[in-house]
């Protein structure tokens, strides 16, 4: 583990790194498949290299495009330097057409637009790519060549491997005399030296669509000073003396593309593109996906067994991985020369530093090693899983006291039922303070003021406010004065009668607060 990587076995080594399946762990059981591209230790302290290294990162994340292999992360620390790049589950276009040529087959003229078309859209993206302020970075890739473009399983076309790519701002600047990238599809003012710009990658894939449509390699030489010759010269062979059924107006594009002079070039590589799609069917990305896991149908196969595997077992060691996977590392060999571990005489497997991503190179595995030990892994995810149903519980038990405090079961309907019994209760509690009130207010009648009668109808009545809720106020019986009490008011002339009737009350209340029963009510 470095951080939050996993590091797992080598999918290709190269001079000066090694491209490793990853894994990015992240929390909640987060996972993705990435691949990682690690600095020989020997190189991480080069200032020089790591450099190098840095400027690859930097200007690849800067590069935003389906048709170009996106750069994911950077990790440093520890004597190591790391390039976290998307996986991208295809082969690489070196050994494909290695494989075609040992097998006497040519790309379709449909699969060859698509695959061409794909470069150059995304070595376009690359020489328009900005900064952060909007400025032109002025990227040059200078090492384009077919073992740094991936044809994809699922049809797509991409570009990677900017390691010696030309920018502006760079941290290492190319010293004077070196060259860097690849002889055979070099500029002929790469080797002299000139100043280079975007027309350099046109140069490369100029030469990558000569090569598709003819099924050879363009310059074949015994060393490599009769290789920098025929490039400083351009000494070009026309495509038709090699494809008779070449399509109309197919080779002056690519002659185009392959001037020795920068100038009577194509401009940009957007414009060699346009100028294709008018001569040269492209086929679909569902074309491209069957003609090339036809094509490399062992080496993929192998590659997702692999990644399948890595998502079962976890974060492991790349050792690990090694010794739980022997088999499938060496993997079965192909009948098909050039694909998986089954390669061609002249085969380039280990031409191409950094390359993403390719067939496995065979691993020497210890057969008599003792089987790997478990225990701990196994022991750990007990661990994890006891403390998982741990939080459970808390969590369960943290959910029913909040539910037993908030009570959010109650509805709408049981609170209206619980308001009813309250004031059912308010009620009774009213009419008991009535009756314990009952002889004080009898008593207080006798010094109260005298009513004066408004109406001989019943409707005399005083009106009681009803309480006011939550306060409950007993309402004060209404006691007609006596005759014979002081407080009684005189009748008036205009008066009527008082009833005959006087029995309410039975009784008549003296000074001394004593009844008297009335006798004509006995």
């Amino acid at each position: 583990m470095f951080g939050r990587y996993a590091l797992y076995g080598e999918i290709a080594r190269g001079g000066m790194a090694t491209v490793h399946f990853g894994r990015l762990v992240g929390p909640v059981g987060f996972s993705r498949t990435v691949a990682i591209k690690r600095l020989h230790p020997q190189f991480a302290a080069d200032e020089e290299f790591v450099g190098m290294f840095l400027d690859e990162a930097r200007l690849a994340a800067r590069i935003q495009h389906p048709n170009v292999v996106q750069t994911v992360d950077v990790v440093a620390g520890e004597g190591e330097l790391m390039l976290v790049m998307e996986y991208v589950q295809g082969e690489s276009l070196s050994r494909i057409l290695t494989a075609l040529r040992h097998a006497n087959e040519r790309v379709p003229y449909r699969v060859a637009g698509a695959i061409i078309n794909g470069i150059l859209v995304g070595l376009h993206a690359a020489h328009e790519a900005k900064n952060e302020r909007g400025e032109p970075l002025g990227i040059v890739h200078r090492d384009m060549s077919p073992q740094n473009v991936l044809v994809g399983s699922d049809g797509v076309v991409r570009v990677f491997d900017f390691g010696v790519a030309k920018a502006h701002g760079r941290i290492q600047d190319t010293r004077e005399g070196i060259f860097k990238g690849k002889l055979a599809y070099a500029s002929p003012e790469q080797l002299m030296g000139q100043d280079l710009d975007r027309r350099l990658d046109i140069y490369a894939a100029s030469v990558i669509l000569w090569e598709i449509v003819c099924g050879r390699r363009m310059f074949k030489a015994d060393n490599e000073m009769q290789l920098f010759h025929m490039v400083r010269e351009g000494q070009i062979d026309p495509p038709s003396r090699y494809t008779a059924d070449l399509p109309p107006g197919l080779e002056p594009i690519i002659l185009r593309g392959l001037a020795t002079d920068p100038n009577f070039r194509w401009g940009s590589a957007r414009e060699m593109a346009i100028a294709l799609e008018e001569v040269l069917p492209h086929a679909s990305a569902r074309e491209v996906a069957e003609w090339v896991n036809r094509i490399a149908s062992n080496a993929l196969k192998k590659r997702a067994t692999i990644v399948e595997e890595i998502d079962r077992s976890g974060p492991m060691t790349d050792s690990g991985v090694r010794d739980l996977l022997p088999t499938l590392v060496r993997g079965a060999t192909s009948s098909r020369p050039g694909i998986g571990n089954n390669p061609g005489p002249n085969s380039d497997r280990n031409s191409v530093p950094g390359t993403q991503v390719s067939t496995l190179p065979a691993v020497a595995v210890d057969r008599s090693a003792p089987p790997v030990d478990n225990t701990q892994a196994q022991e750990k995810r007990r661990g994890r899983a006891l403390v998982f149903v741990a939080l459970l519980v808390l969590i369960s038990a943290f959910g029913g006291v909040l539910l037993a405090l908030t009570k959010p079961w109650e509805t709408k309907t049981d609170k209206v039922e619980a308001k009813k019994e309250e004031k059912k209760e308010d009620k009774a509690s009213s009419k008991q303070a009535k009756k314990s009130s009952g002889d004080d207010d009898d008593k207080k009648v006798v010094n109260a003021p005298p009513e004066p009668p408004k109406s001989a109808e019943p409707s005399t009545q005083p009106k009681i406010d009803p309480p006011k809720p939550g306060l409950v106020v007993p309402p004060k019986p209404f006691v007609p004065p006596t005759p014979g009490s002081s407080a009684a008011p005189k009748p008036s002339a205009s008066a009527p009668p008082p009833p005959v009737n006087n029995c309410n009350p039975p009784f008549t209340i003296d000074a001394d607060g004593i009844r008297h029963p009335k006798p004509e009510c006995m």
